[in-house]
């Protein structure tokens, strides 16, 4: 092994495929055996990763002309409370063992984070094999998953609608397009673009089904993936824009009834679902999901949107970034008409101080200024405390994506 300093960051290239699927598959023990059991070969996952070298933005440590480490970042767009938001989805993010411990991965974050505050990208989000890992680098939980088992016989029963349900092909245009219209309406949720429509459909089985709802009239309103297997439907997704569309999709679940024991899937909404539900004794379990960072504070306050029903007030934010340098500041944030202005001439009524990971959570959603400041997250007095929650949004994120 060579010293230290004689490690080299740079961006992988398709030549470099060979290298980054070997460590892609070593970190992560994909087998033989289970790219057999999804019906993939190893020569189909090498062609697959040319298009992520080729669209994503894919850092790569090397020691002399071997890739150690990488770290992949996805180009897309986030609906944050009806803006939309630049974001770096972070994946593939993996070293050799032998090379940890050695700062490589910690390196190869600020340079890629440096990076999307360059492409104007002020969010970014991952997935967390550690949660630990990542909350010592800045970032931090702001969605839930919860995996949900309900049996056959606690299928909603009067779950009825006006109109009907098709099933459909994978690359249908309503059944892509629906997903658009859902991001629009759904905040945290993610526009996928065509790099992301392939890595959702990746490890799919063949036999994977897409169904849409339609009303009366003809208009595509919902849909849900799911695969029939072994007497289960499993569920990858299902949305939909209005109560008529998710009570659609029920019926259509309870016409397999005959063909299932049970039904099992994933609800990213943060709402259990068993308050709405006839026979709600069901199993449901609550997990976090994805974790986020504001990449640029400043630029991301300039496109975050307020409560314009409020009274506009000014308030100073004190923060604190271990990782990122130019988050290490004091900001006076004016929230006015449903808008913030980052501002040197107005004097703050309040004062807060938090860290970038507090304030993640608290923009994005995911807990109230009340909640963090009991949690003693926040210092500042009760009445900040209030007006902070006034003209702030709460809803917490959507996000299905898992890239």
């Amino acid at each position: 092994m060579q010293g230290k300093n004689d490690y080299r960051i740079r961006s992988l290239k398709t030549d470099d495929v060979d290298q980054y699927n070997a460590l892609l598959r070593y970190a992560f023990q994909v087998t033989e055996q289970e790219l057999a059991e999804t019906g993939w070969r190893d020569d189909e996952i090498k062609q697959s990763k040319f298009p992520v070298l080729q669209r994503a933005d894919v850092l790569g440590c090397f020691d002399g002309d071997t890739l150690i480490s990488q770290f992949a970042v996805y180009p897309l767009e986030m609906n944050i409370y009806s803006a939309v938001v630049k974001v770096g989805f972070v994946t593939s993010v993996c070293t050799y063992p032998e090379y940890s411990g050695h700062g490589i991965m910690k390196k190869l974050m600020i340079k890629s984070l440096s990076d999307m505050r360059d492409r104007g990208q002020t969010f970014a989000l991952l997935y967390p094999y550690s949660i630990p890992l990542y909350h010592r680098l800045g970032w931090e939980i702001v969605s839930n998953k919860i995996s949900y088992t309900i049996k056959d016989r606690q299928i909603p029963t009067e779950a009825e609608a006006p109109g009907y349900v098709r099933r459909v092909d994978w690359e249908n245009a309503d059944f892509m397009q629906l997903h658009s219209e859902f991001a629009k309406v759904t905040h945290g949720c993610l526009f996928r673009n065509s790099l992301a429509w392939e890595e959702y459909w990746r490890w799919d089985e063949d036999d994977t089904n897409v169904a849409v709802y339609y009303s009366a009239s003809g208009r595509p309103c919902g849909y849900m993936v799911y695969l029939i297997k072994s007497d289960i439907m499993h569920i990858k997704e299902m949305i939909y824009l209005n109560r008529e569309a998710q009570l659609g999709l029920w019926e259509y679940i309870r016409a397999h009834e005959s063909m299932i024991d049970e039904v099992r899937g994933n609800n990213y909404f943060s709402e259990p679902m068993a308050f709405d539900m006839d026979d709600g004794d069901i199993r449901e379990m609550i997990k976090p999901y994805c974790m986020g960072r504001i990449v640029d504070v400043e630029n991301f306050f300039s496109i975050y949107p307020c409560d314009p029903d409020e009274k506009p007030v000014c308030i100073q934010f004190i923060l604190r970034d271990e990782l990122l340098a130019w988050n290490n500041r004091t900001l006076n944030v004016y929230f006015s008409e449903g808008k913030c202005h980052v501002t040197n001439d107005m004097k703050p009524e309040y004062t807060v101080k938090m860290n970038i990971p507090t304030l993640t959570a608290l923009l994005l959603g995911y807990k109230t200024a009340e909640r963090l400041y009991e949690m003693e997250r926040i210092e500042a007095n009760q009445e900040a405390i209030d007006r902070l929650d006034d003209v702030l949004f709460h809803k917490i994120p959507y996000i299905s994506d898992y890239i």
